[in-house]
């Protein structure tokens, strides 16, 4: 078994959580900047879409180095395409590969994807050995050349390359999993037995059915069943326990009652990325945090009403619990820019 990083980890490991359409590049620096989690996960990546040429989620793939160690988590059900991707991940010097085996979204779970793997350990089971073959392979020197790449991500590659000035040491990557309890019903123990045969470094484990979605509270007995089981099998798989950590507080007592090596925090850590580090900040510190944010978003990703849309959210999550919140926040959320976001920070009264 091939743990990379994961055996240089202090524990307990209290780390960032993926997710969708939150957890992108910007929200990582900041994250990493003032809450120095013990890892961070990307958001998604779809293998398929960039077998075919989607450009797009490559941007999924962005990071700063302040983020290490940083892991690229990736999904899809094509076992091809995941072998593609992998050593892709690998060329660009991410520290670990994650398997989603947990969006309950109906768009990926109904197409077998995320959750949907539960209902086809056999599938599952080979896009882990796919992923541990890519990065094997690439440790031995496969290219990117030889993988007939889309002309159009061949260069997307390089150019990043370039730019983040990676260079690349050709060593085996980790593979872990991020999957659910069930699919419809609760199948902990026989669908955590079926992922350790091919020995994943990591397991976070989130609490939840995919028919329960995010509803509910998370089943952290079940977890502590897979942690028993895990730790019980002679493995060096280590388990991460998820869902409902809303403070580190909660962290470890988790950590502590249900046996885990650590947590992923994800809705948690919405505007407070000093949760990793048990703080509490000021409005006026809170807002300069933001406003930051705001300034490493258009930084990455560009100016425009368009582009600075999936900010919004971001600073709505940074004014909570304090007076008069709301109306900050919907003055916010109609910012277009880190400029605007500035003038009306300036005209607060923080004292």
């Amino acid at each position: 078994m091939q743990r990379g990083f994961w055996d240089q980890l202090e524990k307990p490991i209290i780390g960032l959580s993926p997710m969708d359409g939150v957890s992108d590049a910007p929200f990582r620096f900041i994250t990493a900047k003032y809450g120095k989690p013990s890892l961070l996960i990307t958001e998604f990546t779809n293998v398929e879409a960039i077998n075919h040429a989607g450009i797009k989620a490559l941007s999924a793939f962005i990071y700063n180095e302040i983020e290490r160690p940083i892991v690229a988590q990736i999904y899809g059900i094509n076992p091809k395409a995941f072998y593609k991707t992998a050593i892709i991940v690998c060329e660009l010097g991410f520290d670990g590969i994650d398997i989603n085996m947990g969006c309950p979204s109906k768009a990926v779970s109904g197409n077998g994807a995320g959750a949907g793997l539960i209902k086809t350990p056999d599938l599952a089971r080979e896009i882990i050995k796919t992923c541990k073959q890519a990065v094997e392979d690439w440790s031995n020197g496969k290219t990117l050349e030889e993988l007939d790449l889309d002309p159009l991500i061949f260069q997307y590659i390089q150019e990043l390359k370039k730019e983040k000035n990676i260079i690349t040491e050709r060593k085996i990557l980790p593979i872990s999993v991020k999957t659910r309890i069930g699919y419809d019903q609760i199948v902990t123990l026989d669908w955590i037995k079926n992922l350790l045969e091919e020995e994943p470094a990591n397991i976070t484990l989130h609490g939840r059915t995919l028919k329960q979605m995010y509803t509910g509270l998370a089943n952290w007995n079940e977890i502590a069943k897979a942690a028993e089981l895990i730790h019980q099998s002679g493995l060096k798989t280590t388990i991460l326990g998820n869902g409902d950590v809303k403070s580190l507080e909660i962290a470890y007592e988790n950590i502590k009652n249900y046996g885990v090596d650590g947590v992923l925090i994800g809705r948690g850590s919405y505007g407070e990325p000093w949760i990793f580090r048990g703080e509490h900040k000021s409005l006026k510190q809170k807002l300069e945090v933001a406003l930051e944010h705001a300034k490493a978003y258009e930084k990455i990703f560009g100016i425009g009403e368009k582009s600075f849309a999936p900010m919004k959210k971001h600073l709505g999550w940074y004014c909570t619990d304090f007076p008069n919140a709301k109306e900050l926040r919907m003055q916010l959320i109609r910012c277009n820019s880190a400029d605007e976001v500035e003038n009306i920070i300036k005209n607060i009264n923080l004292e």
